[in-house]
């Protein structure tokens, strides 16, 4: 599995100041089927960690804050 070297290289995009994953909330990592989204352990902050996603969409819908954006491919639309 690819990891995910830059924020602007993957679907799935998280906004810190949005996300309140240092709270406690874990609501997108743990929809996620594929479990490609992590903890960023230096800013507390969920991110993409590992660049595969099937844009199934739970992680975006599911946030409570409004955090999330999946970025659907122009081809997948």
């Amino acid at each position: 599995m690819p990891i995910a070297s830059q924020i602007s290289m993957v679907p799935v995009v998280i906004d810190d100041d949005k996300c309140i994953a240092e709270k406690g909330c874990r609501t997108c990592i743990d929809v996620c089927p594929l479990d490609v989204l992590w903890i960023n352990e230096e800013t507390g902050k969920a991110h993409m960690k590992y660049d595969e996603c099937w844009y199934c969409m739970p992680c975006e819908t599911d946030c409570p804050t409004d955090a999330v954006t999946v970025n659907i491919p122009y081809l997948l639309r």
